[in-house]
């Protein structure tokens, strides 16, 4: 959970004005920022993340595989990478 999530769901202490700018400076979070998690839009991580073509274990092996045939003085082009990464989802 990022920082501005984080302090959207603890809330302000007693005796604050409930706002998002009483909640921005409590939590030392942008304005915008905290109004956008509260509208539902995601982190650039959170996006990234789920635009990821290749699972964290599949890209280890597609890098496992570049450095292997690297290492036997084979490089593998790079307008091959991509099939082999789709190779590698299958």
């Amino acid at each position: 959970m990022d920082k501005a999530s984080r302090v959207l769901a603890e809330g302000l202490p007693e005796g604050m004005p409930n706002t998002y700018a009483a909640l921005a400076a409590h939590g030392d979070v942008p304005l915008s920022t905290l109004h956008h998690r509260a509208r539902g839009r995601r982190s650039r991580e959170a996006k990234a993340q789920s635009q990821q073509y290749l699972y964290p274990y599949e890209e280890n092996a597609l890098v496992e595989f570049l450095i292997h045939q690297s290492t036997l003085g084979r490089p593998v082009r790079m307008k091959h990478i991509p099939s082999l990464a789709f190779s590698a989802t299958r």
